[in-house]
């Protein structure tokens, strides 16, 4: 059977489809400009096509050596940051959602302030404290930094509170603690949300240039996109057809995260109750 549309969906069908176009035209362009001769990038007027199709910017970002280690950098970094992000996270949302202590509100009511505070605004005073540290081109100088996150706890805070209280008194009348409470029945039940977080929280780390870029100059803690800008500037000004080919190299492994955990994403924000907001 056929199925009708009214007019609100088309309406709807109509919107959805040009911020669609919108969204994909910039990915589109760069990929185009990345098989472009580096001559024709500058060319005006500006044309999809250049004078041929080349995967010349591809084998000059590819041959500086050091994207593979750059790359595995960024792995490293992503993971490790995923891990102690969601495990810190659902432990002190779970505390906020389930225990109450003297100044539970306010402390709470500060931590979810940092959702509002802009990154950037942060940038000096933590370069300052990781200096004092010593840890400037090391690893955790530029992990640790990375890990602090109110938003993920926000988003396992509102879960965890609609997690039925049922389920842990009864475990508690077993004889069990709150940490095996925590780990062997909120946390299996909260594999959807996790996973949700966890993959946003790759994707966030993966993709964040600022921070890495300002901590680290030692080539061997270099992230992805820290390498490859530091490539792809070159003393005859911008190379934008190496620009957008390490633009789309970058790219790629988010695609594939994307693409294989996609069900798990929409899942996860199903389960928080946060879609709409």
């Amino acid at each position: 059977m056929t199925k009708r549309f009214g007019p609100g969906q088309l309406v709807l069908l109509a919107v959805t489809g040009a911020l669609a176009v919108v969204w994909l035209a910039p990915l589109a362009w760069a990929v185009a400009t990345s098989l472009k001769p580096e001559a024709d990038t500058n060319k005006v007027p500006l044309r999809w096509v250049g004078s041929e199709v080349t995967l010349d910017a591809y084998g000059l970002v590819l041959g500086t050596g050091g994207i593979v280690k750059w790359a595995i950098n960024s792995t490293v970094t992503a993971v490790v940051v995923t891990f102690m992000t969601v495990l810190f996270s659902a432990m002190a949302a779970y505390g906020f959602a389930r225990t109450r202590f003297r100044g539970r509100r306010v402390l709470l009511a500060v931590i979810l302030a940092g959702i509002m505070v802009p990154p950037q605004v942060l940038l000096a005073p933590l370069f300052a404290e990781m200096v004092a540290l010593g840890l400037v081109d090391t690893w955790w100088g530029v992990i640790l930094p990375q890990v602090a996150a109110p938003v993920i706890l926000y988003v396992l805070y509102k879960f965890f509170q609609a997690v039925p209280p049922e389920l842990e008194q009864a475990a508690f009348v077993d004889g069990a603690g709150r940490w095996r409470v925590f780990f062997t029945i909120v946390l299996p039940l909260s594999r959807p949300v996790l996973a949700a977080v966890a993959i946003f929280t790759f994707i966030t780390t993966w993709n964040n240039f600022l921070w890495p870029f300002l901590v680290s100059t030692d080539p061997n803690t270099m992230t992805l996109p820290v390498g490859l800008a530091n490539v792809v500037q070159g003393t005859f000004g911008v190379r934008y057809a190496q620009i957008m080919a390490s633009v789309v190299l970058a790219g790629l492994p988010l695609l594939v995260v994307f693409v294989l955990f996609q069900r798990q994403i929409i899942r996860g924000v199903a389960h928080t109750g946060l879609a709409g907001q």
